[in-house]
């Protein structure tokens, strides 16, 4: 009977070691996992975000909320004036008198 009791200890030992082995590779699994899920998520919304700023670009340059282009004026050309040969009166320094 003696046996008999070492062999329980024995097996019951195995079965919690078993056990143990079991939760660390659940454990290990599930980190894995965590980490992974967390990479496509942020792959996913950073592909995203990157989405709709390409959205709002095209939207605002070339779709319907574009600005509506004003007319522009154009300059028309001006002539300058060209010093002429013959001298402008000047005003003369007295007031001459007027009858």
């Amino acid at each position: 009977m003696a046996n008999g009791g070492k062999d329980r200890g024995t097996r019951e030992s195995r079965e919690r070691a078993r056990l143990y082995q079991a939760r660390r590779e659940f454990h290990a699994g599930q980190a894995r996992r965590r980490t992974r899920d967390n990479l496509i998520a942020g792959i996913a919304g950073g592909a995203l975000i990157l989405g709709v700023l390409a959205a709002q670009t095209a939207y605002f340059v070339a779709g319907p909320g574009a600005p509506e282009p004003a007319p522009s004026s154009t300059p028309t050309p001006t002539v300058a004036p060209t010093p002429s040969d013959t001298p402008a009166p000047t005003p003369s320094a007295t007031p001459t008198p007027t009858p």
